[in-house]
């Protein structure tokens, strides 16, 4: 028989957990996420999406649809350029604890609220690097799979990763985008390919860029 007395919240990671089959454990972590998210940005401004049906579906959910176009239990790391309040960098290392995070995240603010969020959620192997993106790529050589963003920089910005004297000239790139979004010219030749989705019945498409050989 139905609870009645279930609560709406309740009744929306409910069918998150049944839609991404996530486990208890995972269920619980999203939950203190979400509420966490929502006290924090009371201070610091984080999202502007404050409703937890707006946070599970175009925080979380959102960040999870990678899983249906590549297979992240076999990917060793992904590093989030400006990942804000975490996205979609933590939803994916809550879902799949065995990749290396790599968080590129140059505002102090963000910095402070990711650091909590990993240590509340008691998430290992997540580094924070404080560096802007130019600065990230001519001063650090980590192995890094596949790089991930929400659209934080201009892919003009983000192409710089490919130019041929950059240590990250071989890795992917993975760029979350309106189903409209038309690269700038510059950038075109380093796509790969797209893959549309939808998400509350609204088009969208994940970007995959690339040194095409």
């Amino acid at each position: 028989m139905k609870n009645t007395k279930e609560k709406p919240s309740e009744i929306i990671f409910s069918n998150f957990a049944r839609q991404d089959n996530l486990s208890t454990e995972q269920v619980e972590q999203f939950q203190e996420y979400e509420k966490l998210l929502k006290e924090w940005n009371e201070k610091f401004n984080l999202t502007a999406i404050t409703d937890t049906a707006g946070i599970v579906n175009q925080h979380f959910r959102d960040s999870l649809i990678l899983k249906n176009f590549i297979d992240l239990s076999k990917v060793n790391s992904i590093a989030d350029i400006g990942p804000g309040a975490g996205f979609p960098s933590i939803p994916l290392k809550i879902a799949y604890p065995n990749l290396k995070v790599y968080l590129i995240e140059v505002n102090q603010k963000k910095q402070k609220f990711l650091d909590f969020i990993v240590k509340k959620l008691n998430l290992s192997d997540v580094e924070i690097i404080d560096l802007d993106w130019r600065t990230f790529l001519r001063k650090t050589e980590y192995d890094i799979d596949y790089f991930v963003t929400k659209a934080a920089l201009h892919e003009v910005e983000l192409i710089r990763m490919f130019k041929a004297s950059c240590y990250y000239k071989n890795s992917k790139l993975i760029y979350w985008a309106s189903f409209d979004w038309v690269a700038y010219p510059k950038a075109v030749e380093y796509i790969l390919h797209e893959n549309s989705y939808k998400l509350n019945k609204k088009d969208r498409k994940l970007v995959f860029m690339g040194v095409k050989k």
